[in-house]
């Protein structure tokens, strides 16, 4: 009975030996990426947005909920403007009312205008008189300070017409101040994205600066991922690179590299090994192409883990080519529609 026992302990360790060097050569070795390829763990994401208002106000209306899909240009939120109306109004008397001044100094003007040329008049004919000897000395001079004066009148006249238009312009900058505010009421989407949290309701008082939406930017959707030190130097800005999504293990997504961190840091506690943990590595990310997020909008999705691949160039400068399972620009698993198809 104990022979049998010891028998049956033998089989068993060399099945899990045996089954332990299959692990080995199936799974370890296959988890190495090929010679000239570099990947590494991340995940997708976006640049996050916050709609705000730049005055406060109370919000007059939301016009989307969250998920809705949005369009540079698309009203989000429209905050209440009823003061800034009647301030508006304001503004347009007051503009109305600096520019029947400048018709008032014009006037002035040309009523000084007239003056001068009477007294300029005056002055000559004086002078006539003056050479017969048949008016005196003193009433030339007279003439000729009231010519002097007339000249003094139309330059203040003028100059007084210049400021009344200054303060027109003024009174026409304050109206467009408050225009702009009115303007800046409207909130619109800076960019196509996808409304992430609504944090505000209608009727409620937003101070300057406050969150009433958080969209996802769907204009640079990008993965973050750690390379050591010995690859890194081999990534270029520009390359292209290729991303796995773990809920699409038989397809591949076409990006390019947009950045390659200048300087080593240690990496995140999300990689799972020690190893990596422990060596100081280089922040990569790929981009995905804005038009191949475009046409596939509604399959976007943030947050999602996959595996980003890099082709790494040889000391030649050339790359290798991709792997049949890593083509571009979307290689899909049998049964579903091409990329060129839908």
């Amino acid at each position: 009975m104990s022979r049998k026992i010891s028998i049956s302990i033998v089989l068993i360790a060399l099945l899990a030996l045996l089954s332990f060097g299959v692990w080995t050569v199936l799974f370890k070795s296959s988890a190495l990426p090929p010679e000239g390829f570099a990947r590494g763990n991340g995940r997708i994401e976006a640049d996050l947005i916050d709609v705000s208002p730049r005055l406060a106000a109370r919000v007059a209306e939301i016009r989307v909920q969250e998920g809705d899909q949005v369009a540079p240009g698309d009203v989000l939120a429209v905050m209440d403007t009823a003061e800034l109306d009647s301030q508006l109004m304001r503004a347009d008397a007051a503009v109305a009312s600096a520019r029947s001044a400048v018709g008032v100094a014009s006037a002035q003007v040309a009523e000084a205008e007239a003056q001068l040329a009477l007294a300029r008049s005056e002055l000559a004919r004086a002078e006539t008189l003056s050479a017969r000897d048949m008016i005196s000395r003193q009433d030339l001079d007279v003439s000729r300070t009231e010519m002097q004066v007339a000249r003094a009148a139309l330059t203040a006249a003028k100059a007084n017409v210049e400021a009344r238009q200054r303060a027109v312009d003024a009174e026409v900058a304050v109206r467009a101040e408050i225009a702009a505010r009115i303007e800046d009421s409207t909130l619109t989407a800076p960019v196509a994205g996808r409304v992430l949290y609504r944090l505000s309701q209608p009727g409620e008082i937003v101070g300057s600066g406050g969150k009433l939406l958080t969209l996802v930017s769907l204009e640079d959707v990008y993965m973050e991922f750690f390379l050591s030190a010995t690859e890194a130097p081999r990534v270029r800005v520009g390359d292209e690179a290729r991303i796995v999504p773990d809920i699409m293990p038989n397809a591949s997504v076409p990006a390019k590299v947009s950045f390659v961190s200048p300087q080593a840091q240690f990496t995140p506690k999300q990689v799972e090994t020690v190893t990596e943990r422990e060596s100081l590595m280089f922040r990569v990310r790929v981009r995905i192409p804005v038009e191949l997020v475009a046409s596939r909008m509604q399959q976007v999705k943030t947050g999602v883990r996959g595996v980003a691949w890099v082709r790494l160039a040889g000391d030649d400068g050339k790359l290798p080519i991709w792997p049949d399972g890593l083509l571009p620009p979307l290689v899909v698993a049998p049964g579903e529609p091409s990329a060129g198809s839908r």
